[in-house]
């Protein structure tokens, strides 16, 4: 059944990425930022996949925190992992699309620091989970969760606080040409998310059945 499910998220992945480039580059210029603008058809789309991950990798943890399930835990660690990737992708992104459309790399007002701390924290519990010796796994889950909490905080900041950064509502406004490029590439970031949490967790799954295999016939 996982098999199928997998080969399944591969094709859709395989079509979406071949036709997202195709799109964003008939979408629309906009009008003050010109080709940089099309930045933002990876930008929003990576924070998008990163917010899902940390959502993934809290509900994940908390499931292995207080049922004990190890396949829980394996979604978490890998759901982290690409949190920190789609993450970085945002992280850097960003600034490009910041210095054309405000004049400046980097601004701390309240999106950019916070989602900024949101990565900081899954860096934390990755290195916690590595080097943080026996047991450090429920430490590191409470840590996930905790993450997992901040995503809301994120999300509506540009709502409650002043920012420079747009609002939550910039997405309805766009013309019919820029928000079909927009939802291709949002699909196709989850999608992506989707299949390497999953090629990860098999591959954590094969690792784990190989140090059994190993430790059985060593005794």
């Amino acid at each position: 059944m996982m098999h199928r499910i997998f080969s399944a998220v591969i094709v859709l992945a395989t079509i979406v990425f071949v036709c997202a480039p195709v799109f964003i580059a008939w979408a629309p210029y906009e009008s003050t930022m010109g080709l940089v603008q099309k930045i933002f058809y990876f930008h929003l789309p990576s924070w998008a996949a990163m917010f899902a991950a940390a959502f993934v990798c809290g509900i994940a943890s908390a499931v292995f925190l207080f049922r004990g399930r190890l396949i829980s835990d394996r979604i978490a660690v890998a759901s982290a992992e690409l949190v920190v990737v789609f993450g970085l992708i945002g992280l850097v992104s960003g600034p490009l699309w910041a210095r054309k459309a405000w004049g400046v790399w980097w601004q701390w007002d309240a999106r950019l620091t916070m989602a900024l701390v949101l990565w900081m924290i899954f860096i934390a519990y990755l290195l916690l989970r590595e080097y943080g010796g026996p047991g450090s796994e429920k430490l590191a889950a409470g840590v996930a969760i905790f993450g997992m909490a901040n995503v809301p905080f994120v999300y509506w900041s540009v709502n409650v606080w002043r920012t420079i950064h747009p609002t939550t509502n910039v997405v309805p406004t766009l013309v019919p040409g820029m928000r079909g490029p927009l939802w291709w590439s949002l699909v196709g970031f989850l999608l992506l998310y989707g299949l390497a949490m999953m090629a990860r967790v098999r591959l954590e799954t094969q690792r784990a059945t190989l140090d059994r295999i190993y430790r059985d016939l060593n005794d």
